[in-house]
């Protein structure tokens, strides 16, 4: 029996519901003395459907409002007299093209971003391709926020509104009220899914960032990967002779050893079957090489990071997986000076790697599997601070996929005529209030990822009932989707 085998089934071992409720075992997690002790399965639903859910999270804030700017005269000329000296020239941005059930509005994008131009207006000029949306003015909200009752106090708002920190935890986890134990939305997701979709043999939870709070579930953790694969202990050197090669047979002996002592034995099974999940997972992928996919992807750490996606993505029958979600980090973008040079770096790099990852997924024929979105901590102030833009709220937010509707501008694209009036405003600086709630973005994502019940809704997001009744969606009518992204029977 092969090796590979032999790992395959010691991690098809304890079933999921006794890993969960194990004691010792959330006091091991706790530790963060394995990254994932499997997330063993009761027996897979039926089908062999497969769906991939993956986020680039933007850190830093990126400045959204640079990515996709108003191009009629009108609003561009509130764009101009807004930003001023960190707004782009009206001739340089490119053109998109808006189909039927956006918001009607001309818009271009930025002149870095020709990536994200044909995605939006359709993959090689094919206008039956068009691949990504933007949703407008979104972010963290507890409930429907206007500006009366921002001001006057009224009801909850996100805690610690405009600090990084808080910020991103609170796209990660949709709870910006906060909660007494940190959870993220797709670790809550992994919790009511990952028994019943997938074979208990990895996790279904992908980090390429470290940990994180998106992933962290109540009952389930992440996995996280690197560049070259799994954090195995034999992947840093073969060199025996090196002293993490020596540390790493000690502690490999150290586990093999038989302990009396419960809470020794309980750690050490965990760390082996940590250990193995671990040489499984990079047997796998250093089973593709880096000609799996014909798709040129830029030799950038974008491009790494999203060609690796691709690969874990091929290799979800190899891992038991018919739910995953992948995370990505790709910072940056707290650009309080200098704006306009840095931002055109940073979307120089992102954009075409996006690009890439969704041309990959063509060539493959895994575009109707994945659904791609971008996060961040908030968008910038409108205005300029003297080359930069500080702290804000509400953004635009971008879905890719074939799934997608794509070709829309959909939410509210907000006015930004810059006057005390102006209802979208917030604060000095033009912060400017979210029409579109993080809670509606991730409901569509998980109605297309396969969630069912209103019960397992609120599980995952309980403040869905201020934005939307999950009961009234109708999968053949998008008007009752809760932004409108998806085409129409794709869940």
């Amino acid at each position: 029996m092969s090796s590979q085998k032999t790992r395959r089934d010691f991690l098809q071992g304890a079933p999921c519901a006794a890993l969960g409720s194990s004691a010792i075992m959330s006091t091991l997690l706790n530790l963060k003395m394995a990254n994932q002790a499997v997330a063993a399965g009761l027996p897979s639903a039926p089908g062999n459907d497969r769906k991939t859910l993956v986020c680039i999270f933007l850190h830093g804030g990126i400045d959204s409002y640079n990515v996709i700017v108003p191009r009629d005269n009108a609003r561009y000329n509130s764009y101009r007299n807004v930003r001023t000296d960190i707004s782009l020239p009206q001739d340089d941005l490119l053109p998109i093209n808006q189909v039927a059930g956006g918001d009607g509005e001309l818009y271009g994008l930025h002149p870095a971003t020709s990536a994200y131009q044909e995605l939006f207006n359709g993959l090689g000029g094919d206008a039956s391709k068009r691949r990504l949306s933007f949703i407008a003015n979104i972010g963290t909200l507890v409930q429907p926020t206007t500006r009366a009752d921002f001001e006057n106090e009224a009801h909850a708002l996100p805690q610690n509104l405009f600090s990084h920190s808080d910020q991103t935890e609170q796209w990660q986890t949709s709870l910006p009220q906060g909660d007494t134990r940190l959870t993220g939305w797709a670790g809550r997701i992994a919790d009511v899914l990952h028994c019943t979709h997938n074979q208990n043999v990895t996790s279904m939870s992908l980090s390429f960032a470290g940990n994180n709070i998106f992933q962290v579930g109540r009952e389930t953790s992440q996995f996280v990967m690197n560049q070259n694969g799994g954090l195995t202990f034999s992947q840093s050197s073969n060199n025996e002779s090196h002293p993490t090669f020596q540390k790493n047979v000690a502690v490999k002996s150290l586990m093999e050893q038989e302990y009396a002592n419960m809470m020794e034995k309980a750690f050490a099974e965990l760390t082996n079957q940590s250990i193995n999940e671990q040489e499984f997972v990079q047997e796998q992928f250093d089973s593709l090489d880096d000609n799996f996919v014909n798709t040129d992807f830029p030799s950038t750490s974008a491009g790494r990071d999203l060609k690796n996606a691709l690969r874990m993505i091929q290799l979800r029958p190899e891992l038991g997986l018919r739910r995953q979600t992948i995370f990505i980090s790709f910072g940056g973008w707290d650009h309080h000076s200098q704006l306009l040079g840095p931002q055109n770096d940073r979307l120089s790099e992102l954009a075409p790697a996006i690009k890439a990852f969704q041309d990959g997924l063509e060539e493959l024929g895994l575009a109707d599997s994945v659904m791609t979105f971008t996060a961040s901590d908030f968008a910038r102030t409108l205005r300029s601070n003297g080359g930069g833009s500080d702290h804000a709220w509400g953004g635009n937010q971008m879905v890719f996929g074939e799934a997608v509707d794509g070709g829309k501008v959909l939410g509210q694209f907000p006015d930004l005529t810059f006057n005390d009036s102006n209802p979208n405003y917030v604060s000095r600086g033009g912060r400017i209030i979210p029409s579109t709630s993080v809670d509606s973005l991730v409901a569509e994502l998980l109605l297309w990822f396969g969630l069912k019940g209103s019960a397992n809704f609120e599980t995952v997001l309980p403040n869905l009932n201020n934005f939307y009744n999950v009961a009234n969606v109708d999968a053949s009518d998008p008007s009752t989707f809760p932004i409108g992204f998806l085409k129409p029977n794709t869940f």
